[in-house]
């Protein structure tokens, strides 16, 4: 067991030390960042969203900008397009599950607001409607993805694709570069 433990950890390390050495990803980082400031600068909002372990990452890091992350500070309108539950079952019913965020991005996305898809494939059919349905808005449109980027490559402003083939150690690393993210939106906005 403790082999396993080692592994996973050694692994973690690997994919951020991948990032940790790779100027393109970070200067995409930077890129995304100065994108959100700007369009909280416009009061405009960030929408998010993902499927399983990445709809849980896509509501922290929403929760993260419209509570706060280390500064007592006016909140964002950041919101992760699943957290409605009865909507995500009306839609699926009624249309289909492919539909559920592309829809609440039709009707919550204005130009100039920004919409994070996240998807450790890039390949997820919701994802990729809430991005055409984001682009058809002229919203910002941001993935975060594994290596190959998937189907999503071609379809964002700006990817940011993991280093990494491994869903665990892909979303370990959305979650470290979505917390650079409300870091670097918080000094922005607010420098102490």
């Amino acid at each position: 067991m403790s082999d396993l433990v080692i592994q996973s950890i050694a692994e973690s390390i690997s994919v951020k030390q991948a990032i940790l050495h790779d100027k393109a990803i970070q200067e995409k980082i930077a890129a995304v960042a100065e994108a959100m400031v700007n369009t909280f600068k416009q009061d405009g909002k960030v929408l998010f969203c993902g499927n399983g372990g990445s709809a849980a990452d896509a509501q922290h890091l929403a929760a993260e900008l419209s509570g706060r992350f280390y500064t007592d500070r006016p909140p964002l309108y950041a919101e992760a397009l699943h957290v409605n539950s009865s909507y995500i079952t009306a839609v699926a019913n009624d249309y289909s599950y492919a539909d559920v965020f592309a829809r609440m991005t039709t009707a919550a996305g204005r130009p100039g607001d920004m919409l994070i898809a996240m998807s450790t494939s890039g390949n997820s059919e919701n994802i990729i409607k809430a991005i055409e349905a984001a682009r058809q808005r002229s919203m910002t449109v941001v993935g975060l993805t594994g290596s190959s980027g998937g189907k999503m490559a071609g379809l964002c402003d700006i990817l940011l694709n993991v280093p990494s083939n491994t869903t665990p150690r892909i979303q370990e690393a959305h979650m470290l570069i979505g917390h650079i993210l409300c870091h670097w939106v918080e000094q922005s906005l607010w420098p102490e």
